[in-house]
């Protein structure tokens, strides 16, 4: 999950469709169990917002049921006119029988109230409201909720059928109204040899950005003997790889000691789609995001050569060795695969050419970066 825009207004990561599900799946279930046996209720869905919750909600009912929708409005932009309108009514017969409401969000109550008001001359056997979503803390109403599916603050969300001016309700997920962000961070990568470090130190003066290098940053917390840095040692000592949450709270530990930058050269991560996740959502709940991940392209026998050519005076163990070379590259184009298709699809993979000189590489990463 990353920072959407829609229209002119920036969303960030709020909740995610696995607890979504699980929410939705819980209230289905509390329903079933409160009903009498053979009870076959008329499930109403408030519309727009709560197709996707309704549809949800009733493959999760595990019985017989009738489903029915009725269309009210009352927000406009992101604040609820209180003016609720009845688009579309009800034509069924509702007399004795059980009629449960499903909404997918409540806040100041007057669309409630309007239900209500349309339920109280129907002769149901019993009206029950069920709703994802409750904001308690702009609710103005003394009328019963019968299930709530999770308290949430009084911040506007769109996803999971919610919408903001007729976009984001086919997102899967909720996301919360954020600033906009004020970062630019690139994820920059490329094969070994292929130049990241020296076109890291220039577009960090071009654009006044941090360079974080992961392998920079182990081997200051290992020299100053951080906690981080000691647990990471241990792992090494050992012979195991350092998992993802040592290496990740380093980074974090990196941006956080600079609230005030521009942005962010993450060079060396993430190397796995696990720590590209993670990242994602540590900087979603700054409020910010990747903007791109820029990979130089270079062709391999021109890498090795490269490589090579620079054993001869790096004192580099593994740059004079070719078949270590090679595998090396085995081992980054296993890795970028994933991590392209990942960026891919959030289109945010930028390949760019590393052959070259300096200055030509360096003005098309710029390009790039001056579009994000």
């Amino acid at each position: 999950m990353s920072i959407l825009k829609l229209h002119d207004l920036y969303f960030k990561p709020f909740i995610q469709k696995n607890e979504i599900r699980a929410i939705v799946s819980h209230l289905a279930k509390q329903v079933k169990e409160d009903l009498p046996k053979n009870e076959v209720p008329i499930f109403i869905g408030i519309l727009n917002g709560c197709f996707l919750f309704a549809a949800d909600f009733i493959r999760e009912f595990n019985g017989d049921c009738e489903v029915s929708f009725v269309k009210l409005t009352s927000y406009e932009g992101t604040k609820s006119s209180g003016n609720v309108k009845q688009i579309i009514g009800l034509q069924k017969d509702m007399t004795n029988r059980t009629v449960i409401i499903l909404e997918d969000i409540i806040d100041t109550g007057n669309t409630l109230q309007e239900i209500y008001n349309i339920f109280k001359n129907k002769n149901t056997k019993q009206l029950k409201v069920v709703s994802l979503f409750f904001k308690p803390d702009v609710f103005r109403k003394e009328l019963p909720i019968d299930y709530i599916g999770k308290s949430i603050e009084d911040k506007f969300i769109v996803g999971y059928g919610l919408d903001y001016n007729g976009l984001g309700r086919n997102y899967p997920e909720i996301y919360q109204l954020s600033i906009p962000p004020k970062m630019k961070n690139i994820v920059l990568f490329g094969p070994p040899g292929a130049g990241k470090g020296t076109q890291a130190n220039f577009l960090k003066k071009m654009y006044q950005l941090v360079h974080i290098s992961t392998g920079d940053v182990f081997r200051f917390n290992i020299k100053n003997q951080t906690e981080l840095g000691l647990l990471a040692k241990k792992y090494m000592d050992e012979g195991d790889l350092v998992p993802d949450e040592v290496t990740i709270n380093m980074l974090k530990a990196e941006v956080e000691k600079n609230p005030d930058a521009n942005g962010f050269i993450f060079d060396g991560f993430p190397r796995t789609q696990s720590q590209a996740e993670a990242l994602d959502h540590f900087l979603s709940d700054k409020g910010e995001q990747i903007n791109a991940m820029i990979a130089l392209e270079v062709p391999e026998d021109t890498l090795v050569t490269r490589l090579l050519e620079r054993g001869k005076t790096s004192g580099r163990t593994d740059d004079t060795d070719e078949a270590k070379i090679r595998n090396r590259f085995n081992e980054y184009n296993t890795k970028t695969a994933i991590l392209k298709d990942y960026f891919e699809a959030q289109n945010k993979y930028y390949g760019i050419n590393g052959v070259g000189s300096i200055e030509d590489i360096t003005k098309r990463i710029a390009e790039v970066f001056d579009t994000l």
